[in-house]
């Protein structure tokens, strides 16, 4: 819903979880690091904004402006996925139980670790930015804008 808008505003908008972006081979889904290293250096005018939650997004947070988190109570991000026409992850048992899982914290990984979102709210406060999150809804955002 979030990036449908954006793009209705005129903004490019990129959901990495369609049109291969993500790389499925390994234990933890990853972002293709050439592909998306590709789309970061792009000149662009304007903002571009980049959706998705995967083991290695932190690895670019130093090329966003801004890393947000969106976030909803358990039974809202549920009811939402199982209802939603654009995406389809998480309509698979499998999938639903991971979703669980990250937004429980009951898998180690970056998206449910402490550690790697205390790490980048550090660095953002660092660079004088607010401190966004990561988690199993999260957003990354480069707010870079033209002018």
């Amino acid at each position: 819903t979030v990036l449908a808008e954006l793009e209705r505003r005129g903004h490019r908008v990129v959901d990495t979880d369609v049109g291969g972006w993500i790389d499925n081979t390994g234990p933890e889904p990853l972002w293709d690091e050439a592909r998306m290293s590709g789309l970061l250096a792009e000149p662009r005018d304007g903002a571009l904004f980049v959706a998705g939650c995967v083991a290695n997004q932190a690895s670019f947070y130093d090329r966003f402006e801004a890393v947000v988190l969106l976030s909803a109570p358990e039974e809202v991000i549920l009811e939402r996925i199982a209802t939603r026409t654009t995406n389809p992850f998480g309509k698979r048992h499998e999938e639903r139980s991971r979703i669980v899982d990250d937004l429980r914290g009951d898998r180690a990984s970056p998206a449910a670790g402490r550690h790697d979102r205390d790490r980048h709210a550090r660095g953002a406060q660092r660079r004088g930015r607010p401190a966004g999150g990561i988690g199993a809804s999260c957003r990354m955002i480069d707010a870079r804008l033209a002018g």
